[in-house]
């Protein structure tokens, strides 16, 4: 009988991390940013169904890259645990913070497992507060540690050249415009110092604005009102204009 290939714990475990850093590189990178009136989400996205940004409740979003089938799954375990839980206690003890640790525990159990591969995932989870000061923005790689973020975060492929260059020219109280065209031109960044045109119909954007009237504040932007944010003046009535409450927010799927 042949000896089993002995593989020490410390190897086993950079070898799946490694195995989950490369799928998730293959994936298109996104960003999230605070602006002066909530949270915004973009990445580009030329899929019209299949959602990187979701709703999770009220004041909740989702951002995922990696493989779709993982992070749906994790996505729609995080709405029925929202559900339940501002079912079952009351709609205020639903928090990003709650539903972080809850998605930490299952990546972490998932990677640990010898028994299945590791999600090949890199989630964010995003809380608006009633100001600035009350955002929450959580990054949960995929061995299931948690990040508290500050600002703006990038995940995906190309997340730390994109994170440094968010880093230098990102700030506190930047309109929803000036916000939407310095993801766009993050995104659009190339390794070799140049940079790639992504049209608007292939970006996926939405938002947690603070300012909405409903209970729920996520909204997707797309078509008029994206293309009127990402022109280069933009005045303070049009921006106002392109997310007014006129469309019904986005159902939060089970």
């Amino acid at each position: 009988m042949s000896t089993p290939f002995y593989v020490s714990p410390q190897q086993a475990m950079a070898d799946r991390a490694e195995y989950a850093r490369k799928g998730i590189a293959r994936g298109r990178s996104l960003v999230v940013l605070q602006y002066a009136d909530g949270i915004v989400f973009v990445g580009e996205n030329p899929s019209r169904a299949l959602h990187k940004f979701s709703e999770i409740y009220d004041r909740i979003g989702f951002a995922a890259a990696g493989k779709y089938n993982e992070y749906e799954n994790l996505r729609i375990g995080g709405v029925r645990y929202a559900d339940l839980r501002g079912y079952t206690y009351d709609r205020d003890d639903v928090t990003a913070r709650g539903l972080a640790n809850v998605y930490a525990q299952t990546l972490g159990t998932i990677f640990s497992s010898a028994g299945e591969k590791p999600y090949e995932v890199e989630l964010v989870v995003a809380e608006v507060g009633a100001t600035a000061a009350g955002d929450q923005i959580y990054r949960l790689p995929h061995d299931g540690s948690i990040v508290d973020e500050h600002g703006s975060v990038a995940v995906g492929g190309n997340a730390e050249q994109i994170s440094g260059f968010l880093d230098q020219r990102h700030r506190d109280g930047m309109t929803l415009s000036e916000a939407l065209k310095l993801a766009v031109q993050a995104l659009s960044s190339q390794a070799n110092g140049a940079e790639k045109t992504i049209p608007a119909e292939r970006l996926e954007v939405a938002v947690l604005d603070r300012t909405r009237s409903q209970q729920r504040k996520f909204k997707r932007i797309r078509g008029r009102q994206l293309s009127r944010l990402l022109e280069a003046d933009v005045p303070a009535a049009a921006q106002a204009d392109a997310v007014s409450n006129d469309e019904a927010p986005e159902d939060a799927e089970e």
